[in-house]
């Protein structure tokens, strides 16, 4: 396993839609393992593979905690039903130090494979409903801010520049 670098915004590849996984092999499930690892050292509760630089439908999640964690690694994810609303604050590895109110669902039904490439279904709410549409937005091109209302995405675009130079600075 190795931790990968994780893209940020504005990096183009973030808003590109990623390709369906065709064939899960050994390279995917070595991708696969590298997210895990390279989220949980962000750290972070999701992490889309577009943020590490590859356009495959990869995710993987964990909303769990520390002492039990629930690690989900989801291959070729789709949202089969939504409902309920929920505005909760995100922010996103690759959009660091930035946090946002977003309106999303508050509960899904997911379908996707796992990793032996075996179809699963899972119906999921609260913060996992939130993360599963954060990330399976990414695997179309679209990261949290693109949610905000005009507005508040002209506050982000300002506001942003300054957040990463203080960040650089501090390192």
């Amino acid at each position: 396993m190795a931790i990968r670098a994780i893209r940020h915004y504005p990096d183009p590849v973030l808003s590109q839609r990623a390709r369906p996984v065709d064939c899960i092999d050994a390279q995917i499930r070595q991708l696969i393992e590298d997210m895990v690892e390279t989220m949980y050292a962000a750290p972070g509760v999701g992490l889309a593979a577009p943020q590490v630089g590859v356009l495959q439908r990869v995710i993987v999640i964990d909303c769990g905690s520390k002492e039990r964690p629930e690690l989900i690694r989801a291959v070729n994810p789709q949202i089969l039903a939504q409902a309920g609303e929920c505005c909760e604050e995100e922010g996103c590895l690759s959009v660091p130090g930035y946090y946002a109110h977003v309106r999303r669902s508050d509960w899904v039904r997911v379908r996707y494979q796992l990793p032996d490439g075996r179809w699963r279904e899972q119906e999921a709410e609260g913060l996992l409903a939130v993360a599963f549409q954060h990330e399976i937005d990414h695997l179309d091109g679209r990261l949290f801010v693109d949610r905000l209302s005009s507005l508040k995405k002209g506050i982000f675009r300002k506001k942003y520049p300054r957040i990463r130079e203080q960040q650089q600075e501090q390192l």
